[in-house]
């Protein structure tokens, strides 16, 4: 699994500090995609277990989750990346543009993004949004922490 980059982000997660890693190779290709950079799998660079806990190292003292954009088509290495989160105590997220994805993957999140980019819906600030934000601890959405007018703002 390859990831193009990696970035420390402050809103993909309300209340969280993630280490963001943008995974290489989607094959959903939403139209108005903001990062078509990911659709080829030949860019980027590829993400082993040490080069994670390198990163995880790195960055302990201020991050609280990682967040993978991407990455459950290699369902089986996703999940032994999030395995390795979890050993070091953060939590785990993942963005992604399908609807659902497998109970396995699932259960080793604790916060999913669902939906495909619609411009003609917006991301997950627009209240007509079809994309969902949810934090699978507890089963809430949580999409209203990322809209403006909310009294609880993300960060």
């Amino acid at each position: 699994m390859n990831i193009y980059k990696y970035d420390i982000v402050y809103q993909e997660v309300p209340h969280h500090i993630s280490l963001a890693l943008y995974v290489c190779g989607c094959p959903l290709q939403c139209p108005g995609c903001h990062s078509p950079e990911l659709w080829t799998e030949k860019t980027g660079t590829p993400l082993t277990r040490e080069g994670l806990l390198s990163l995880l190292n790195k960055y302990c003292d201020r991050i609280s989750c990682v967040l993978f954009l991407g990455g459950e088509w290699h369902e089986q290495e996703l999940v032994s990346l999030l395995q390795v989160a979890r050993e070091q105590s953060l939590l785990t997220a993942l963005y992604t543009g399908l609807d659902v994805v497998s109970p396995e993957l699932e259960k080793h999140l604790d916060f999913l993004k669902t939906g495909p980019w619609r411009r003609e819906l917006g991301g997950l600030a627009s209240p007509n949004t079809n994309q969902i934000f949810r934090d699978l601890r507890n089963g809430q959405i949580l999409n209203h922490l990322f809209q403006t007018n909310s009294k609880e703002t993300s960060l």
